[in-house]
């Protein structure tokens, strides 16, 4: 039933965008901003192309932020999440949306914590009751704790211990290329650390960082505003205020230096080369700039890195990557990283690709990008800006706007973006190459193999 409406709304989605565009080739998504007074930040965006909502909570608190000596916290705290509150027992919330027809999902990013519910349409208040239910009051217990801190280190074991390439690039870059703890550090956890999270560590966090002022709220979908303030005004505005902790210094130092690392890893059974740049602050000129080159350069079969690494010298069968490995170019707030990656046969050497990727971004250093290449990738943006909108039943527009409330406080951000991306300029784009692209911004990591002996 899900599959057939997101169908319906995607195409009913595309069709409103496309109607708002017009000559000026824009789209304007509706949005209603305002807060309530204990802070929570509330987003209203109605489309009525297929009978289903989406509700998603999106706490400002993410690998990041999370206590030193803690590593993975904000993960683990994501899976306490589920385990109850004041009128849900364990897993009860995932059993309520289910019944009702609808899915769920949480997780954890670089700059927030996110849970949402898809729904059919006469279901939004049973998911915005469920929401506020665990914001008022999680089941925060010992037997709770201990039981989830065994399901996060299990996890970290399989996902990244035990697995070839575990972590590549995503984990380890962040650790290499910055200097910053709070963006350097093992934010899946370290097995210790987990270990080590007291009750009252858990009881503290929840009281800091999931408070409705530290929070957005988004409903999207098929649904009446009036009927949804009346409802969010019912079960969310007597939660009580709190006021925030300072947010830690996420700066970090403008890189001087080519940094260089070499993993070895047992499990692998080819070599592995990753590179990444840290990119312009997010909303300048440059920020843009960026995000259009990394559709020149990494994007699609047609990017200048796939044309020369794959097509024209097979060193690889592909080469990925993008901004924020964990998102998009949108999601995030702090320092973020410009990567790409990919694996090749041992008979290539690293040196050799990386003398290939310097060829390919030196041509955009010493002169400015060509008018049809810069048209194309403006292009290749909107598509990509059009698809994270409609990614997942139109969950990517719930994202979007969430991550403007939280971190823009303006999700009418969404309407300005196109905008932005068309001022960039050939002259931008060599600027920003220049400085963002040099070698001395980059760190390059090498994954060898190694055979257990």
């Amino acid at each position: 039933m899900l599959k057939k409406v997101a169908i319906l709304f995607l195409t009913g989605l595309i069709i409103l965008l496309m109607s708002c565009a017009g000559e000026s080739t824009s789209f304007k998504v509706p949005v209603e901003y305002y807060k309530l007074n204990n802070g929570l930040r509330v987003v209203l965006s109605p489309s009525h192309a297929a009978p289903i909502v989406t509700v998603a909570v999106y706490y400002n608190i993410g690998f990041r932020i999370e206590p030193k000596d803690r590593t993975g916290f904000a993960h683990l705290f994501e899976h306490m999440m589920f385990q109850g509150s004041t009128n849900l027992g364990k897993m009860e919330h995932i059993k309520l949306v289910q019944s009702n027809g609808g899915t769920l999902n949480g997780s954890t990013r670089f700059d927030f914590t996110n849970y949402f519910e898809i729904m059919p349409a006469h279901k939004l208040e049973t998911a915005l009751w469920a929401e506020a239910d665990r914001m008022k009051g999680l089941n925060i217990t010992q037997e709770n704790l201990t039981n989830q801190q065994g399901v996060v280190m299990n996890e970290v074991k399989v996902n990244v211990l035990n697995q070839p390439y575990g972590g590549f690039p995503w984990l380890d870059m962040p650790q290499y290329a910055n200097e910053n703890w709070y963006n350097a550090h093992n934010f899946y956890g370290d097995l210790e650390d987990l270990k080590a999270a007291t009750l009252e560590d858990v009881i503290e966090f929840f009281k800091l960082y999931y408070a409705p002022v530290n929070a957005a709220l988004v409903v999207t979908g098929d649904f009446q505003p009036v009927e949804a303030r009346q409802m969010i005004q019912k079960y969310f505005s007597d939660i009580p205020a709190m006021e925030l902790p300072s947010k830690p210094d996420l700066s970090e130092p403008r890189q001087e230096e080519e940094k260089k690392v070499v993993k070895e890893d047992p499990l692998a059974n080819r070599p592995a080369l990753a590179f990444a740049y840290h990119i312009p602050e997010r909303n300048t000129p440059e920020y843009y700039a960026m995000g259009l080159l990394d559709q020149i350069l990494l994007q699609g079969a047609d990017s200048r890195l796939n044309q020369l690494l794959v097509q024209d010298k097979s060193i690889t069968s592909s080469v990925d990557g993008g901004i924020n490995m964990l998102g998009n170019l949108f999601n995030y707030k702090g320092p973020m990283l410009w990567t790409g990656y990919l694996f090749h046969d041992k008979e290539i050497s690293s040196d050799s690709i990386m003398t290939l990727v310097n060829q390919v971004i030196n041509d955009f250093m010493t002169q400015p990008v060509d008018a049809a290449t810069l048209e194309l990738a403006k292009i290749k943006m909107r598509s990509s800006l059009y698809d994270s909108i409609d990614e997942y039943f139109g969950f990517g527009l719930a994202d979007l706007l969430a991550s403007f409330a939280l971190f823009d406080d303006n999700p009418a951000r969404i309407n300005q973006l196109e905008t932005q991306f068309r001022k960039v300029t050939p002259e931008l784009i060599q600027k920003t190459a220049q400085e963002y692209l040099r070698s001395t911004n980059r760190t390059i990591l090498i994954i060898e193999p190694k055979a257990n002996s």
